[in-house]
């Protein structure tokens, strides 16, 4: 599944993609642009892949990211840190994180 915010252009702004897998959501891609951060285009992405999920029978979604990528905005929706892989990809650390849904 997808979903995208476009500008007035038709500019993809932020997005989502995800794909589902027995019980499990499996978030792969969630991407705001700097114009749209902190305008909750985020958490109002994250909602509807999650909603989508549901729909499609998901009972939990799993996802990754990076040290210098979006773990706080994940947690602060619920998510958490089931392990750390460290000195990934050389000295930082990616989360593998979940959530019920």
């Amino acid at each position: 599944m997808a979903i995208q915010i476009k500008n007035d252009i038709g500019g993809v702004v932020a997005g989502a993609s995800a794909r589902s897998f027995g019980d499990w959501l499996l978030l792969d891609t969630l991407w705001v642009s700097e114009e749209l951060r902190g305008q909750y285009a985020g958490s109002r992405i994250l909602k509807a892949v999650e909603k989508a999920g549901k729909s499609r029978g998901c009972k939990m979604c799993f996802l990754e990211t990076l040290n210098f990528q979006a773990m706080p905005f994940y947690k602060k929706h619920g998510y958490e840190v089931q392990w750390v892989q460290e000195n990934y990809p050389k000295m930082g650390c990616q989360y593998f994180m979940v959530k019920p849904l």
